[in-house]
C-alpha cells in the first residue's frame, strides 16, 4: 500500500471556511474553495480527504467553483490502464475572489437599500 501525505483543515481554515458560509457560499462550495486556496493541485481525493467531505459533495462543489470561474481542472493520464485523473487549482488570485464577492454584497445591499426606500416612498403616497 502506498502511503501520502494530505494537508488537512485547522482552524484557521475552518473559521475562513466559516467566514465565506456566511457570505452566503453553500457549505462544500466554502470548504472545497478553503482547502484549494491552500494547495497548488490537488486530486478531488485529497479535497474529500482534507476538507472531509464526501466524494459527491465535492463533486457538486468542484463543479459550482468550476461555474464561477474560480478554478482550473486539467486530466492527468494514469500510468497503465485506468482512466485519466483530474486535478484542480484555484485559477484566481484569493483576493480576486473575496473582492468579487464583497462586490456582489455591496450590490446586494444596495439593492436592499433602494427597495426599502421604494417602499417608504408607497407607503408615504397612501397616507
Amino acid at each position: 500500500m502506498k502511503n501520502q501525505s494530505v494537508s488537512v483543515f485547522d482552524l484557521r481554515d475552518e473559521e475562513f471556511a466559516e467566514t465565506l458560509m456566511g457570505l452566503g457560499l453553500k457549505r462544500n462550495v466554502a470548504k472545497a474553495l478553503t482547502y484549494l486556496k491552500n494547495v497548488d493541485e490537488v486530486t478531488s481525493r485529497q479535497i474529500e480527504i482534507g476538507s472531509d467531505m464526501r466524494q459527491p459533495e465535492v463533486s457538486v462543489a468542484v463543479r459550482e467553483l468550476k461555474g464561477f470561474k474560480w478554478i482550473m481542472v486539467r486530466e492527468e493520464k494514469k500510468p497503465g490502464k485506468g482512466r485519466p485523473f483530474k486535478l484542480y487549482r484555484l485559477d484566481r488570485d484569493m483576493n480576486f475572489i473575496i473582492n468579487q464577492l464583497e462586490r456582489e454584497k455591496v450590490d446586494e445591499s444596495k439593492q436592499m437599500l433602494d427597495n426599502i426606500q421604494r417602499l417608504k416612498q408607497i407607503n408615504m403616497k397612501k397616507s
